[in-house]
């Protein structure tokens, strides 16, 4: 006969798992799960220039270096053969310009106005709004008229690098090539307005740029729109003065333009009836005579140059753009696109976890101390008290550091007990270590290795009281432990009991965090879940149940690693009700370093999956099933997998706000949720006696603790998402938990 499968790993084979204690692949997909959430935080901070943002505006600098025909020159700027020259507007000629857009809203109302009274434009666009809005800028291109670079994020170029400059202009190509398949040769710099304005530190800026091959467009007349001083006013600024040309601006986009939209149509009416004509840049420049090889020599290199210039000249700076360039476009909008919706979509989530998170505080609470009070009455009884004797059994594999304090406890108890460890083929004396003790009343119990289920089963099996108590051989009771356990089970309809399980060892950060985690979470929760009749797991450490009502579940299964859980639900879905004793303390030893608390959570919350995957129909059934089903279920689904999954958005984005947005309001923000989980974790720890000293590492929990558990779930649905399997895994213990005193906190 085969010899049985091992469940547990040999000592050579802890010291591999110990070092392999976070799989790579899985916690890797989880980081980059992370850093796609930050990417796509980041590049729609950049799209709303809420990251990079600079609102200097150079203003009152001198002009000492730059050359007086620039400063006196007409408005469009180019640089043949490296040598700077300024050309006018012909007379009787307008060429409208339109600064910020493309804009969803008014950009479209513009060309409306264009279409309708048959006049082009030249818009110069803003690269993070084409990527936002790249059908806008297809039309504009379509319906003839001609568009130019103002920046990526319109900042000041004449504050920036050299770098930063190149970066505003590629980019901003890059979302044109992507939108329309174009890119072009025309620029105008943010808060520019006629030559006389360029100065020293501006200058430079359109040298490199007229280098690169382009135009740079400033303006005769400014319609000053973006005052919104009203539609006659409008058009007085914007009408040139005894029938010259001009470079006239307005704006599409960066505030309400419905003046605009008022002022557009007169002006344009009563510029023809003065005799006027309207054109675009390009269509201006051949007006005043740049012929085409010119216009080419002044193409940039790269994507701009290749194709050459479209036959239309009201769109000669347009260059079509290579195949590359179009698709390395697309890819940007694909990811604007993206992130347009990817971050609001998490930002609205985070409102609803919030909501969520708030609201389970909330909850809490009420139910919390309505437990509390309901509990400690002085005429609450469960009925008649249990004095009986009943079994207690301890699963131990290789627990010789715990295993005699662990003994020692439960002879302390004030109630009649026998003790069964069944020892699942130790391999370090662990049983040899119960036996030398000699206590009474302890019967040890030897089999091979099967894992814990199988132990806990053999137990009940062997046990000789109608109820019995389940513990971990790291776990050690308080004398009265068992008695205050199984008082509940004087109403004959209650099949389980929860103790009250307390981290022993919280000296150490790992220890404290664990221990503020089991009185504001695990025990406050049970709290609430006992009130709703829900309870959804009863502690390994500490937990009491019918024996008949075990056994008719099955006992305890092999199915999941969160065997607890599933027996709880099972007894949920039989029609036994499950309680929580507050008195019944037990006290266990945690996880003492990252590795093991990370193994021992992915257990926990991958085996919590699996029992709720297991016992899932019980969500359409009738009876009590069915109140754990459409009760519990989601309970447990909403507040231990989706919250804390999305948990960690409110600390993300909040850095986030406090980098990029609003320190202020981003920190006072963070400490008021963080004041409700001090002001729900000090209520938690004045139910349990606790002391309040260890709320002080409550920040830092918040900041790192809160994050590997993070990690944790995401590995965790990770792993239940692609069907992997995770085998039962040995915490290496201490032992430095020992025999408690009577209401030790």
């Amino acid at each position: 006969m085969a010899a049985p499968r091992r469940r547990h790993a040999t000592p050579g084979r802890i010291s591999r798992v110990g070092r392999q204690a976070v799989p790579r692949p899985r916690v890797i997909m989880a980081l980059l799960l992370l850093l796609g959430l930050v990417c796509m935080m980041l590049l729609d901070g950049y799209l709303r220039a809420e990251i990079g943002d600079d609102q200097r505006i150079r203003t009152g600098a001198s002009a000492d270096s730059v050359p007086t025909d620039v400063l006196e020159g007409g408005p469009i700027l180019s640089f043949p053969g490296g040598t700077a020259r300024t050309q006018s507007v012909p007379d009787k000629t307008i060429v409208l310009t339109f600064d910020d857009g493309p804009d969803p809203e008014w950009s479209g109302k513009v060309m409306d106005i264009l279409d309708e009274t048959d006049v082009p434009g030249t818009f110069f666009l803003v690269g993070s709004m084409v990527a936002r809005y790249p059908d806008v800028v297809r039309r504009m291109v379509d319906e003839g008229n001609e568009v130019g670079v103002h920046t990526f994020t319109h900042v000041d170029l004449s504050y920036q690098s050299e770098a930063r400059v190149k970066r505003e202009i590629a980019q901003t190509q890059l979302a044109l090539a992507g939108a329309a398949g174009i890119t072009t040769t025309l620029f105008r710099a943010p808060y520019s307005s006629k030559t006389d304005a360029i100065d020293d530190y501006s200058w430079p800026v359109y040298e490199r740029l007229g280098a690169m091959g382009y135009t740079s467009v400033f303006i005769d007349t400014d319609s000053e729109d973006w005052q919104q001083p009203g539609v006659s006013k409008i058009i007085k600024w914007a009408t040139p003065e005894d029938g010259e040309g001009a470079s006239v601006l307005f704006h599409d986009s960066g505030g309400d333009r419905s003046e605009t939209l008022a002022a557009l149509p007169e002006y344009i009416k009563k510029m023809k009836a003065k005799g006027y004509t309207f054109t675009t840049v390009s269509g201006a420049q051949q007006e005043a005579g740049t012929d085409g090889e010119d216009a080419d020599a002044a193409a940039p290199p790269g994507p701009v140059q290749d194709g050459g210039a479209q036959r239309d000249s009201a769109q000669a700076a347009h260059r079509k753009a290579d195949t590359a360039s179009v698709w390395e476009g697309r890819a940007l909008l694909a990811a604007v696109t993206v992130a347009e919706w990817t971050v609001p979509g998490l930002a609205t989530m985070l409102g609803v976890v919030g909501v969520a998170v708030l609201g389970r505080f909330g909850l809490m609470l009420l139910l919390a101390r309505r437990h509390h009070r309901q509990r400690n009455r002085r005429r609450f009884t469960w009925g008649p008290e249990v004095t009986g004797p009943v079994s207690v059994i301890v699963p131990a594999y290789n627990e010789k550091e715990c295993i005699a304090a662990t003994l020692n406890s439960l002879a302390a108890s004030t109630h009649p007990i026998e003790i069964l460890v069944v020892d699942d083929g130790s391999t370090d004396g662990t049983a040899e270590i119960a036996e030398s003790l000699g206590l009474p009343n302890v019967r040890v119990i030897r089999q091979e290795n099967a894992g814990k289920p199988a132990a806990l089963n053999n137990g009940v099996r062997q046990a000789r009281h109608d109820i019995v108590v389940m513990m971990d051989g790291d776990t050690v009771f308080e004398p009265d432990a068992v008695h205050q356990l199984v008082q509940p089970f004087a109403d004959p309809g209650i099949g389980a009991v929860a103790g009250n399980a307390k981290v022993g060892n919280r000296s150490t950060m790992i220890g404290a965090w664990q221990h503020i985690e089991y009185v504001m979470g695990f025990n406050l929760d049970r709290r609430m879940y006992d009130l709703l009749r829900c309870m959804p797991t009863i502690p390994g450490a500490i937990g009491a149940f019918r024996r008949q009502a075990v056994l008719e579940a099955g006992g305890m299964s092999e199915d999941t690693l969160a065997e607890d859980t599933d027996i709880t639900i099972a007894l949920h879905r039989a029609g036994w009700r499950v309680v929580y004793a507050e008195h019944a303390r037990a006290w266990t030893e945690a996880p003492a370093s990252l590795g093991q608390l990370w193994r021992q959570r992915y257990r926990w919350s991958y085996g919590t999956m699996q029992a709720l995957w297991k016992h899932r129909r019980s969500v359409t059934d009738r009876g009590p099933s069915g109140r754990f089903g459409r009760v519990g279920m989601p309970l447990v689904v909403l507040f231990q997998i989706v919250t804390p999954v999305f948990a960690p958005l409110i600390d993300v984005f909040t850095v986030y706000a406090m980098v990029f947005v609003d320190f202020q309001a981003s920190l006072l923000a963070w400490l008021a949720i963080l004041a409700v989980q001090l002001l729900c974790a000090a209520y938690a720890f004045r139910l349990d006696r606790e002391k309040y000293r260890y709320l002080l590492m409550m920040p830092l929990q918040q900041l790192a603790y809160r994050q590997l558990m993070y990690l944790v779930l995401i590995h965790s649905c990770v792993t239940a998402a692609t069907g992997g399997r995770l085998r039962w895994q040995k915490l290496k213990r201490t032992g430095e938990v020992g025999t408690p005193h009577v209401g030790a906190s």
